[in-house]
């Protein structure tokens, strides 16, 4: 179960990113995160944020540690690769930029074999 307080900041920080005011989502989150540092949810909406205000490194960082913390596969393991894939070309890092693409296509999960 989530954290009803972290759950109001993620919603503040949604309406902060509505309002292009992305130092306040950023500022929510990084509360959401005082509260529950290893949330992978919590640190990928970071990242996000982080990439918005021109924070690359942060964004990497934030991503990275979300993955560490989180599920390797699914949706959420796919935004992880995908942010780091974003900041990795603005980086013009093309050899990084690929390797993410790697990371984010490992993230998808096969449907089961029906016999």
């Amino acid at each position: 179960l989530r954290d009803p307080m972290v759950e109001d900041l993620r919603r503040r920080a949604v309406e902060g990113e509505r309002a292009r005011k992305y130092q306040d989502a950023a500022d929510a989150l990084d509360q959401a995160l005082a509260v529950t540092p290893d949330d992978p949810a919590v640190l990928q909406d970071r990242a996000e944020a982080a990439i918005l205000l021109g924070d690359l490194a942060g964004a990497e960082a934030f991503a990275h540690k979300a993955w560490t913390l989180g599920a390797k596969v699914g949706p959420l393991c796919r935004r992880h690769w995908s942010a780091i894939e974003q900041v990795r070309s603005s980086r013009n890092d093309a050899a990084g930029a690929a390797s993410a693409k790697v990371q984010f296509e490992a993230c998808r999960v096969g449907a089961p074999a029906r016999y």
